[in-house]
């Protein structure tokens, strides 16, 4: 077994040259910067653990995607469910607005509830 592992002189001490390899870094949305913040304050070990194998940027972009995915999918239910309408928008735009801010909060919490804090 080959050993690659390269030193550096801290003082009197050597210590391992540790990096990550190079990954491609297209930024993480909302979603993949909470799950992010979630783990870095709550899951330390987990977080540690994902960094150094290199698997935390490819678990906060499936998180991400999912997220998204999701929120697509639950819009349209929830805005039906609550009676959200194209004839509400044009009637009465500030009431729609109104609805379409509760929806979007209420798949967030499902979300975060879901996806992100679990």
């Amino acid at each position: 077994m080959e050993n690659n592992l390269t030193y550096i002189q801290n003082g009197d001490y050597l210590i391992p040259d540790l990096r990550l390899s190079e990954q491609p870094m297209k930024p993480l949305s909302k979603y993949g910067r909470m799950r992010k913040a979630y783990l870095k304050q709550q899951r330390p070990i987990l977080y540690n653990q994902l960094l150094m194998t290199e698997k935390l940027y490819p678990h906060l972009r499936e998180i991400d995607e999912t997220a998204n995915r999701r929120l697509a999918q639950m819009m349209p239910q929830l805005a039906e469910a609550a009676g959200v309408t194209e004839e509400l928008k044009a009637r009465d735009p500030m009431a729609w607005v109104g609805l379409m801010n509760t929806c979007k909060a209420q798949a967030e919490e499902i979300l975060m509830a879901e996806l992100i804090n679990s």
